[in-house]
């Protein structure tokens, strides 16, 4: 009898929103320009070959293998731990070992924040180098977060009247080929009225205003393909709508 008294159910996991992981980014990004601004000055200041050589070879050791080895051992980055976060094992709950950490940090490099995209079209709110290697991001003391800081785990995927996955990523496909059509079209009104130029578009020769500018468009089409991939996967896009997405049969 005391031994049920004991056992309480473990809590369910809570995966991190993506402004909570950006925050935890930014942290990290600011940290690697402190090393590498440090290294800089130590280098023009020793005014040495060799030695600026070695501490160029240190500083980009350190900043390849800062995050695979903290997520590794620690379960998270200074961003992360800062942010309340921590990098978890999908399948065990423990921490990744150090080769899918050092694959999770290349892929998230390479894609940026690209990678991202898919974030609302999953159940577990991982990114694509998170499903990759097969981890999530969750809350690492829940007593310290926010509701907003947080999302519980996606069940309406594999609800009943939710069509089939290929669907889904079919249309989703074809609403993103529309999206980069009308994209490409915006892009070519707005050279051809000469608000930005073609070396900025062809040779990336951009004033400041054109680099704004450039950035914008950008984030913003990003943004509506993360938004147009969220809604296709749950059903939501006009030919491939689920019955929760408010198809009457």
């Amino acid at each position: 009898m005391t031994n049920e008294l004991d056992v309480s159910p473990r809590p369910a996991p809570r995966y991190a929103r993506f402004s909570r992981r950006l925050r935890a980014m930014l942290i990290d990004w600011i940290l690697a320009l402190i090393v590498l601004y440090g290294a800089l000055l130590l280098a023009t200041a020793a005014s040495n070959d060799d030695f600026s050589r070695g501490l160029g070879i240190l500083v980009v050791v350190t900043l390849v293998l800062y995050e695979p080895i903290l997520v590794s051992r620690m379960g998270s980055t200074l961003g992360h731990y800062f942010t309340n976060l921590r990098v978890v094992d999908d399948r065990d709950g423990g921490n990744i070992g150090f080769a899918r950490a050092f694959a999770r940090s290349i892929i998230k490099t390479v894609l940026g924040l690209y990678s991202f995209v898919i974030l609302a079209a999953t159940r577990r709110n991982q990114a694509l180098h998170d499903l990759l290697t097969r981890s999530t991001v969750q809350i690492r003391d829940p007593a310290k977060a926010s509701v907003g800081q947080f999302i519980a785990e996606r069940t309406e995927f594999a609800a009943a009247g939710m069509p089939s996955p290929w669907r889904r990523i079919a249309v989703t496909c074809f609403y993103l080929l529309l999206i980069g059509i009308a994209y490409v079209g915006i892009v070519g009104s707005i050279v051809g009225h000469g608000a930005i130029s073609h070396a900025c578009i062809d040779r990336n020769f951009c004033s400041g205003g054109e680099r704004i500018l450039s950035l914008m468009f950008g984030a913003g089409l990003l943004g509506i393909c993360a938004v147009c991939i969220a809604m296709g996967w749950r059903g939501r896009l006009v030919g491939a709508r689920g019955s929760l997405a408010g198809d009457s049969g």
